[in-house]
């Protein structure tokens, strides 16, 4: 029986001191880190979101007419029902 409790006993010291160790390595680690967060240079922000594409130029009337004249041909081509033709020259003529 003393030799079961000697060895229960080295056990509870090689643990003890394990732990112990480990816990100081983990201060000093930590120590160290929070000195390079200190130290070291803020990041550089962030570059900029890219701008937008810059809108079109609004289409000159010789435009709008010639767009004009290729929607009445694809309407009367059957291509486009008289709805979508109304519909695209009305969106046309907003711009």
């Amino acid at each position: 029986m003393p030799g079961l409790l000697r060895g229960v006993a080295r056990t509870a010291v090689v643990a003890g001191t394990a732990t112990a160790v480990s816990n100081r390595v983990s201060r000093r680690q930590a120590g160290r880190w929070a000195q390079q967060d200190v130290v070291a240079e803020p990041a550089p922000p962030p570059p900029p979101p890219p701008q937008a594409p810059a809108a079109p130029a609004p289409a000159g009337m010789d435009q709008k007419l010639a767009q004009l004249q290729q929607l009445a041909q694809l309407r009367d081509q059957g291509v486009l029902t008289e709805e979508e033709f109304s519909a695209q020259k009305q969106r046309l003529l907003a711009t």
